[in-house]
């Protein structure tokens, strides 16, 4: 029987490889910190998902109509 390699990934913030798995409690992240910059960047809307524009009440709707 082969053993299969484990898939390896790299971290988003910073890049280093990271093993997918269980021993990489922090995945697709290499540490807390890495995840908690990427936290921090998502908190502070540097980063985010394209979208339609939120509607409001300057907007002419409302939940009455």
């Amino acid at each position: 029987m082969s053993k299969e390699s484990p898939t390896i990934v790299k971290c988003p913030q910073c890049g280093m490889p990271v093993v997918w798995g269980d021993v990489s409690p922090y995945r697709p992240f290499c540490s807390k910190k890495c995840q908690l910059i990427d936290l921090g960047e998502w908190a502070d809307e540097e980063k985010r998902i394209p979208g339609a524009p939120d509607m409001s009440d300057s907007d002419g709707w409302s939940e009455n109509q």
